[in-house]
């Protein structure tokens, strides 16, 4: 937008110094010279304010022989701003300024300032001296453009900083279990081993889910195999009755003990208990048997490839194929974790019997942040932990402590979640550039909303629309990132959140698009909800058509 202005100009009062022109000349000339400034109302973008102000001076305005000096100044509240001193000369001087020509001419200049608090109420005026030899004259200072236009600076700096999961499981989903081992090709339970350890241990198990009143049985269930040797169609009927004599089997196993009937399952060859027994055994050429197994999925073909190593499948009869002639007797349960009035119970009284888990959970749970500090250093001290570094640093953040994260999450390795805390600490600093480049090198959900607001303070308004697209927390940044991009509509439709920053945006909106009843609506919204919107909408020079 452009804003012409009477420019009762410099060059006018250059050449009544000059004593070129009688002071009814000058003042009929002034008439006829104009200021356009664009934009009219200054705009705040990205720190700084600029505009392009363009002066025409009609023919035999200026003195061959004079040296004009105008000086760009921002008044507002509390100060002003100003530029070095813009110098021209007419045709005669012997200098190096910018020359204006006794014919006429525009001059166009880029003014660019530093925001600085107060700026949006402000103006910008040009102050200029004419000098003729030694003589000079002050000139009358000329407003320019009225107001800055701060918008942009109502995005949310609020900086998504996830912290890292703490492992800490609600409830704890539990299986304990008991093996029968059967002879070759036999699916008869031999009476030792109802007697064995690993029956003993499942018994105990039972007994141990009946005793705690924090765990609840949720199932049992047998599962049967047969060993991956000799014929598929015989194993899967072998599997089939060791999964029958194993049923018979459990009822001895129980008696005495609390336990539900079990779900019957037989698994036929076990293929997947062969490759983890193999991966763990010290069997010399376990390697080749893995590959084989990796590069054939037909179970005849991948035991005709071991049985052709003799030598191998000798050690594997052996070692191996025993343990897989087997029933598994499972029991399944949940064991229900501590509350969170539990564990600020033991953080008060026995904080040194929690877990690394259980301490960076506890830490959550309180809003002081002395007490965060004192648990996560808990779990450092204590288990070493980085995810206790990573959510102190967060805490640290919180605090405005940014030395104090910074040298926490510089000694983790730079995951995603560290490049993005490593951004949230250079934009705080307002390194731009750098925060930018974490959050690009992260690429999480977090790291993405945090570049809108880099592209939002740096006046990517286009880019700020594309990085928060997917965000699916408050949709302030964007709808104000359309606003500034021009997209008024697209703003509104983008709009779900109850958010007073989000009246107030409807209420700027409103008044670009003249709707004064909208306007009145929506600030009254805004401003009952917020003190600080109160403040700001009373000089916001986005409703100054409607006070």
């Amino acid at each position: 937008m452009k804003k012409t202005m009477k420019f009762l100009a410099g060059a006018v009062l250059v050449i009544a110094a000059a004593a070129c022109a009688s002071p009814a000349k000058m003042a009929k000339m002034a008439e006829n010279v104009k200021i356009e400034s664009d934009p009219a109302v200054l705009e705040a973008v990205a720190g700084q304010v600029a505009t392009t102000v363009s002066v025409t001076y009609p023919k035999d305005y200026l003195n061959p022989k004079a040296i004009l000096e105008v000086t760009p100044v921002i008044v507002y509240d509390g100060g002003e701003a100003r530029l070095p001193a813009l110098k021209y000369q007419g045709e005669k001087v012997k200098d190096n300024y910018k020359v204006v020509s006794s014919n006429g001419q525009t001059v166009t200049e880029n003014l660019v300032f530093d925001y600085v608090d107060g700026m949006q109420s402000c103006y910008l005026e040009l102050r200029g001296v004419a000098k003729v030899k030694k003589k000079s004259v002050n000139l009358p200072a000329q407003k320019v453009a009225v107001g800055c236009n701060t918008t942009y600076m109502l995005v949310k700096t609020d900086a998504k900083t996830p912290l890292k999961a703490d492992g800490y499981q609600d409830v704890i989903a539990l299986s304990s279990e008991g093996q029968i081992l059967y002879l070759v090709n036999s699916s008869e339970v031999r009476s030792g081993q109802l007697n064995s350890q690993s029956i003993k241990d499942f018994q105990a198990a039972l007994d141990k889910i009946a005793a705690d009143e924090r765990t609840t049985l949720k199932g049992t269930e047998i599962v049967a195999y047969a060993s991956p040797e000799g014929e598929i169609d015989l194993n899967n009927k072998l599997s089939g009755k060791r999964s029958e004599s194993a049923s018979e089997a459990w009822k001895k196993v129980t008696k005495g003990h609390e336990a539900a009937d079990p779900e019957l399952k037989s698994a036929g060859e076990d293929w997947e208990g062969f490759q983890k027994l193999v991966s763990e055994s010290d069997i010399q050429d376990k390697n080749l048997i893995l590959r084989v197994l990796s590069m054939y999925s037909d179970p005849a073909v991948r035991e005709s490839e071991i049985r052709n190593m003799s030598e191998i499948f000798t050690e594997l009869k052996g070692e191996v194929l025993p343990e897989l002639r087997r029933a598994r007797l499972i029991v399944n349960s949940e064991y229900q974790n501590y509350t969170a009035d539990e564990l600020k119970e033991i953080v008060d009284k026995d904080v040194e019997s929690l877990d690394e888990a259980a301490l960076l959970r506890s830490a959550t749970l309180y809003k002081d942040a002395s007490k965060k500090i004192s648990l996560y250093q808990k779990a450092i001290d204590k288990f070493d932990s980085n995810t206790a570094r990573f959510n102190l640093a967060t805490v640290y953040l919180g605090q405005g402590k940014l030395d104090a994260a910074e040298k926490l999450v510089r000694s983790l390795d730079k995951d995603a979640d560290v490049k993005n805390l490593l951004g949230v600490i250079a934009l705080r600093q307002e390194e731009y550039d750098a925060a930018a480049r974490y959050f690009t090198e992260a690429g999480t959900d977090a790291a993405k909303y945090n570049l809108g607001i880099v592209d939002i303070l740096t006046g990517e308004y286009e880019k700020a629309i594309e990085d928060l697209k997917d965000w699916k927390g408050c949709c302030f940044n964007r709808s104000l990132a359309f606003v500034l991009n021009g997209q008024l509509e697209e703003s509104l439709a983008n709009m779900h959140c109850n958010d007073p920053k989000i009246a107030y945006l409807k209420a700027i909106i409103a008044a670009r698009q003249g709707d004064g009843d909208k306007v009145t609506r929506f600030l009254s919204d805004a401003t009952s909800r917020s003190e600080e919107l109160r403040e700001r909408a009373a000089t916001d020079i986005e409703f100054v058509d409607f006070r």
